[in-house]
């Protein structure tokens, strides 16, 4: 069986898998999440460890949520000569867009433990209600 390898597409394939893992503000890195819901509540929850608090941004423009973070080069490794470095540095970044059942003014954010987590409240108008069914004396015959 003959192969052939193409070098560029090889060299293109591994720069996109570099570039996948480091970010930049112009391409941004995706980072993962987990999103549920419990009672009125949806929770996003974002994995950012090792991402200062101050270098989050969370962003809601008509029902479209951003959440943008950024990893920077721990101060004690400048001036020093890596050896080995495997975590990603530069932008994250991650839209959502949020439905209209949902309220984006009781957004609250929390960031512990490396984890950004996201609360939405579900809007009122999309909680479940009842409908009281009233009865009126007045009968009428349809005609056909």
């Amino acid at each position: 069986m003959l192969m052939r390898t193409d070098p560029f597409r090889d060299l293109d394939r591994l720069s996109q898998q570099f570039l996948a893992a480091t970010g930049t503000w112009s391409r941004p890195a995706s980072m993962p999440l987990d999103a549920y819901r419990t009672g009125d509540h949806y929770v996003i929850c974002f994995d950012l460890p090792g991402v200062d608090p101050e270098a989050i941004d969370i962003d809601v423009e008509r029902n479209m949520l951003t959440v943008k973070a950024e990893r920077r080069p721990r101060p004690e490794t400048e001036g020093v000569r890596l050896e080995l470095s495997e975590r990603p540095l530069g932008v994250f970044s991650r839209q959502i867009m949020l439905s209209d059942t949902l309220d984006p003014e009781g957004i609250s954010a929390d960031y512990d433990a490396g984890v950004l987590t996201l609360r939405i409240p579900v809007a009122e108008k999309a909680k479940p209600r009842k409908i009281v069914v009233t009865q009126s004396g007045d009968r009428r015959q349809i005609k056909a």
